[in-house]
């Protein structure tokens, strides 16, 4: 096919993000061999495009530019545009990011990376605007340039792309050197989140703000761990204001990806499953805690969203939503005071002063509902605030809503699986751990080949193979089910995930690669040990093998997870903020907490959901025989042999003797304070 018969190829991808620029008059062709083919053949370099279809700046370069014919005609005639979903392709866009960073760029989406024909990047940025703005110069002019000196230059080109591809092969590829991770591993790594955090708003940093659950999880640990009221105070406030802040969608439930503000006011509107996931986790540690209702209401809320707008058809979840609808930003969440006042009558004074809703509004004349200012009231005006914001609702949900991305990840539905199983265990809802067993039969059930997980599922087509937190995920989906049911098929699975794992992911040294070793439309083969919104994919491996190291009767299974623990520390070290996942997996592995209980009283359990701790496994039993199948051949049953209550702790192999009340076990699970 010669450069001028390309044509726009979108429309055969099942991408709801690709499918959005099906119809835009560049020649988008998506990722694979026969693009790259093209660009060796037409001798032209590659521009390579990655977004996700919740991206409001994806939406804005796409507007001004990937729809405009003159714009596109520059871009069909001097290079092969290339799309990928960073989603669906979340290897491509790991490489590509990190070449951007070697460029001494700050990341972003939309991505925007010039390669040569063999895929290799020689520069790159992200948004670039259709007319010059802020000192950046426009699109086409960038276009133009770097085409010229791609041609005229080639010196110039093969010296960028040497030098970027050594730093890729050095960051995201090389074995490095294994170290065993130090005992207060953890505690030094809370200690530095510790110095960024913001002690007024709560949270890491100023503006931009994001959740960082993987950093949030590390203080809860550390909490737990120690009794550091420093860290668990921080934890306590940090969860406090992502559910109070305008981050929180305090209509519909759910959280928004990051706020552009220090103070968690103003969200960048799009929801993603991953946030909602680990949001929920969160809730449960803060509710469990403290008992208060408030967090219990906020899970409900989030779950009750998930419900009725990403549950897909089959079971499986959808991966986000849009941060636009009607071409605007937010449109679908912000209000009035009129608005609200017209809708609620008599109650509308009241929802005002606690939901910060002015005249002038709070956000470009317009009102985030929020309640920074006054996160709870007595039972009476919350149940007025309730019945309000149930109107509310119904109203909003008149207005033309936002996108959904429709895409089912293995991963981002693990997360979730996880999430809802123990949520559903400790808060006495059986229906949402239906839920998790219903996503997780559609995962095993459409995106699966043989023992091989798919990463994507799109209106019945898969993407594969998958990645290495596909399996990270679904493991600890399937010990998290267990826990939940003691239903011994899903520790089966979970083993011959692992197997999967040890086939085609290994990297010979004791860890993993994020690719599997038949992914040949990749640069290289990389490693995946630095957090993203969710924990890495070598984290999340990690921490599924601690897990399974506890209940699987594999006995070189702990000292592999050992291996791996020592093999991921050596590499991310030396940089370990960026790698809080990795910690928390680590901890797992040296903790190794698992909770058999045998009959338990009910103040037995409220005690055992009062304490949580994600380090530690908890399992009912209802007999002694069922108890001994579920304890190492160290405990002391001969003091347990009555039919209960009882409740053993076990530190890998060696269990401590069994408490028979809730005075014995809380001793048993609550660490003396720092």
């Amino acid at each position: 096919m010669t450069s001028s018969q390309l044509t726009n190829v979108l429309s055969r991808s099942a991408s709801p993000y690709l499918q959005q620029h099906k119809d835009n008059p560049v020649h988008w062709q998506i990722w694979g061999e026969a693009a790259l083919n093209e660009a060796k053949r037409s001798g032209k370099p590659i521009l390579l495009s990655i977004g996700y279809a919740a991206c409001h700046w994806c939406h804005v370069m796409a507007h001004e530019s990937f729809e405009d014919p003159e714009t596109a005609a520059v871009m069909n005639e001097l290079y092969v545009n290339i799309k990928v979903d960073r989603e669906e392709r979340s290897d491509i866009d790991q490489i590509y990011m990190a070449a951007l960073h070697a460029m001494g760029e700050q990341g972003g989406w939309p991505l925007t990376i010039f390669l040569n024909p063999d895929a290799e990047p020689f520069w790159g940025g992200t948004y670039f605007p259709k007319r010059p703005s802020h000192g950046r110069p426009d699109f086409v002019t960038v276009l133009k340039s770097l085409a010229k000196i791609y041609h005229e230059e080639p010196d110039k080109i093969s010296s960028n792309t040497k030098s970027i591809r050594a730093h890729l092969d050095q960051t995201l590829a090389d074995a490095g050197t294994a170290a065993q991770p130090e005992e207060d591993a953890l505690a030094r790594q809370a200690n530095g989140i510790l110095t960024i955090v913001d002690r007024k708003n709560g949270g890491v940093g100023q503006a931009p703000k994001f959740p960082s659950a993987s950093m949030l999880e590390t203080l809860w640990r550390h909490w737990r761990n120690t009794g550091s009221q420093r860290s668990g105070d921080t934890a306590m406030q940090w969860i406090t204001s992502l559910v109070t802040g305008g981050i929180y969608d305090h209509l519909g439930g759910g959280l928004s990806r990051y706020c552009v503000d220090a103070i968690w006011l103003v969200p960048h509107f799009e929801k993603m499953l991953y946030d909602n996931a680990q949001l929920i986790r969160a809730l449960l540690w803060a509710h469990g805690e403290t008992g208060h209702g408030m967090f219990r209401t906020r899970i409900e809320e989030t779950v009750d969203w998930l419900e009725r707008e990403m549950l897909m058809p089959g079971g499986g979840f959808a991966s986000s939503l849009d941060a636009d609808s009607e071409g605007e930003e937010g449109r679908f969440y912000i209000w009035d005071k009129t608005e609200i006042e017209a809708a609620l009558g008599d109650d509308a004074a009241l929802f005002c002063t606690h939901y910060d809703v002015s005249d002038g509004g709070n956000w470009e004349g317009r009102n985030i509902l929020n309640r920074l200012r006054a996160p709870q009231a007595d039972q009476e005006t919350e149940a007025r605030l309730s019945d309000a914001r149930a109107r509310l609702l119904a109203l909003r949900d008149r207005r033309v809503r936002p996108d959904r991305d429709d895409k089912i990840l293995a991963d981002w539905n693990g997360l979730l699986i996880r999430a809802l199983a123990e949520a559903g265990s400790r808060l006495g809802r059986d229906d949402w751990i239906k839920r998790a067993q219903d996503a997780y039969i559609f995962v095993t059930g459409s995106m699966m080949t043989g023992d091989r997980l798919a990463h994507a599922w799109c209106d019945g087509v898969t993407t594969y193979p998958a990645l290495a937190s596909d399996y990270g995920a679904m493991i600890n989906a399937a010990v998290s089910l267990y826990e939940a049911t003691l239903q011994r098929s899903y520790l089966d699975q979970a083993m011959r995930w692992l197997a999967v794992l040890d086939r085609h992911y290994t990297d010979g040294e004791g860890g993993y690669f994020y690719t599997a070793d038949d992914s040949t439309d990749v640069l290289l083969r990389t490693r995946h040990e630095h957090d993203d919104a969710a924990p890495s994919a070598s984290a999340q491996v990690l921490e599924a093998m601690g897990r399974l190291a506890m209940l699987a009767p594999d006995l070189e299974l702990p000292a592999r997870a050992s291996d791996f623990a020592a093999s991921l520390w050596g590499r991310v070290r030396h940089i370990p903020m960026a790698a809080s996942g990795a910690l928390n997996a680590i901890d797992t592995i040296q903790q190794s907490r698992k909770l058999v209980l045998l009959n338990p009283a009910k103040e037995m359990l409220d005690v055992i959901h009062s304490i949580p701790d994600p380090a530690r496994i908890d399992l009912i039993a209802g007999t002694p025989e069922e108890a001994e199948m579920l304890l190492p051949g160290s405990a002391d049953y001969d003091s347990g042999k009555t039919k209960g209550p009882a409740a053993y702790l076990c530190r890998g192999p060696v269990c401590l003797p069994p408490v028979f009340d809730a005075t014995g076990l809380s001793s048993l699970l609550r660490p003396k304070a720092d």
